[in-house]
């Protein structure tokens, strides 16, 4: 059986935004409870600590989470950004699960060719990234990562949504995570050249 699913190619070290989605296993509603969205807020501030990157905005969705970022020119590459930020929310949720609900680790079980069992909390792969350099592109993303919730049926009005950085901006100190507005670009403002 051929696998059909495309190749993540990233591109590195451009100096250019990133657009990247990650999903939940097998797209298993596991964002909907308030504490596996704290473990991922907690976690997208421990990497931005750790790989200083800009977070321009955010959701968290039932089964995935939509990041925009703009790394810094010296830095690691976005590979050891997610994985900063899924590793530390799988090993919690599993810890968790096996104290609480022991049995729903059944459905976190990812049975490998060769038979070995692990408990994923994330979807295998990289999931999505695209590198945005157009400040118009750049604020279209921006509008789509806000709008997801409501235009999923989650909320009326996407401010309505807590876990999104649309609060943050409007109110910097809104919101779960602090957003780094100051150097999102302008429309008609490039990119590539500052």
């Amino acid at each position: 059986m051929t696998d059909h699913r495309r190749t993540l190619r990233r591109i590195d070290g451009k100096c250019d935004a990133r657009f990247l989605t990650f999903s939940c296993f097998q797209r298993l509603p596991l964002l909907t409870r308030d504490r596996t969205r704290q473990w991922t807020v907690e976690a997208i501030e421990r990497a931005r600590d750790k790989h200083g990157f800009e977070l321009w905005a955010f959701v968290l969705m039932p089964e995935h989470v939509h990041l925009l970022i703009f790394p810094q020119p010296i830095q690691p590459k976005v590979g050891s950004i997610l994985s900063t930020i899924k590793l530390s929310v799988s090993m919690r949720a599993v810890r968790w699960a096996k104290k609480h609900p022991p049995a729903f680790l059944d459905r976190l079980v990812d049975r490998a060719p060769d038979g070995s069992v692990t408990h994923r909390f994330w979807q295998r792969g990289g999931g999505y990234d695209r590198n945005l350099w157009s400040p118009k592109h750049i604020r279209e993303t921006i509008d789509y990562i806000h709008r997801n919730p409501a235009e999923r049926g989650l909320c009326k009005r996407p401010e309505d949504w807590t876990w999104s950085s649309i609060r943050a901006f409007r109110d910097p100190e809104a919101g779960p995570l602090r957003i780094d507005r100051q150097h999102i670009p302008a429309v008609g403002e490039s990119r590539r050249h500052r």
